[in-house]
């Protein structure tokens, strides 16, 4: 369970023990160009991100985390594959922690030497497994590709670290298949204490990559299990934060900004319920310091019923509409003036 992993700093942020979930992304530029990469990791901030990963897959990358931390306001994480060396670059240039899977970096000379970087530096390192990587031995021990073989790999790697006097550590096992990755998680969290970060990877795009991510990560977040989260989404990393934000808030792991409900339409809507739905959620972004639950009715036959467990709701009519406040109805307006008047309520909410 989370209140019994360790506790590991990464740069200002802590993490395990208990600690707040922290939502993780990763930027998709190319992180030597600074100025785009910058751009990037502020935005999201703003969104909500608490933890950034950049890839430093080549010399130019890894230097450029010491200019990139001038700008940013979040820890960075350093992701490495196959070349050591870039390791100790990304940890001497300032990142937070780094990223490794010790079995692709090299001997054990050479891990011994990003591991005596990171001790010098402070800086943690997460193990990263994922199924699609899974060592050649243990697919045939297993006979395919199987939760049981991803923990074995990640137990492993966490030795070799720990054989070098290493504890500073995060577990991370992904797999883009949901059931055998909270299956996997299942299991490492009965034999390690260290802070997981949990995400389903390769989930893909925002329709299929949200449904799966929401499924494997309620499922094992409400267990208890997880200490960082990503949603891994082709395109826009900022809707990597929207979403896991609203994977938090639904099972009570997050609190603040508000939860927008709104009715599903049917024959009775006679105004633009779907445009007016979309249109609140994105005022309501601006208003992360509420915490209360806003309706959005497609029509007053039901909307004050309906938008009575809400703190506001709004219930669209034939060319007019209703202003409910804690299930009552407060007053009737034209349609075009919901949104105005919905924007003032929460202006002036205490």
């Amino acid at each position: 369970m989370r209140e019994h992993t360790k506790v590991i700093k990464i740069g200002d942020k802590v993490i395990g023990g208990g600690n707040p979930i922290l939502i993780q992304s990763m930027t998709n530029t190319k992180t030597e160009d600074t100025e785009a990469t910058i751009a990037q990791i502020l935005k999201l901030e703003q969104a909500g991100c608490d933890i950034i990963r950049s890839t430093a897959n080549n010399e130019a990358a890894a230097k450029a985390f010491s200019e990139i931390k001038k700008y940013i306001h979040i820890p960075i994480v350093a992701d490495i594959h196959f070349d050591y060396r870039l390791a100790i670059m990304a940890i001497e240039n300032g990142a937070d922690k780094i990223r490794i899977n010790p079995g692709n970096i090299g001997g054990m000379d050479k891990i011994k030497a990003v591991v005596e970087a990171a001790k010098a530096y402070h800086v943690p390192i997460r193990v990263g497994v994922n199924s699609g990587s899974l060592e050649k031995e243990l697919v045939e021990k297993y006979h395919g590709v199987t939760a049981e073989g991803i923990v074995e790999s990640a137990l492993d790697k966490v030795r070799i670290l720990e054989e070098l006097d290493f504890n500073d550590i995060v577990v991370s096992i992904k797999s883009s298949d949901v059931l055998m990755c909270v299956k996997a998680h299942e299991l490492i969290e009965k034999q390690s204490d260290y802070p997981l970060h949990v995400g389903i990877t390769e989930a893909g795009t925002i329709m299929r990559g949200n449904i799966k991510s929401a499924v494997g990560l309620g499922i094992i977040l409400n267990q208890g299990i997880g200490d960082t989260i990503r949603v891994s989404l082709t395109g826009d990393p900022v809707n990597e934060i929207v979403s896991a934000k609203m994977i938090l808030k639904t099972l009570g792991l997050r609190k603040g900004g508000i939860e927008v409900v709104s009715c599903p339409t049917c024959g009775r809507t006679s105004i633009d319920l779907i445009g007016l739905a979309n249109q609140v959620e994105n005022l309501v972004t601006d208003y992360e310091h509420l915490d209360i639950k806003v309706a959005v009715m497609g029509c007053v036959v039901n909307g004050p019923g309906e938008a009575k467990e809400a703190d506001l709701g709004i219930a669209g009519g034939n060319g007019e509409g209703l202003l409910i406040k804690h299930g009552e109805i407060v007053k009737k307006i034209p349609e075009d003036e919901l949104l105005g008047a919905l924007k003032e309520e929460l202006d002036n909410w205490k």
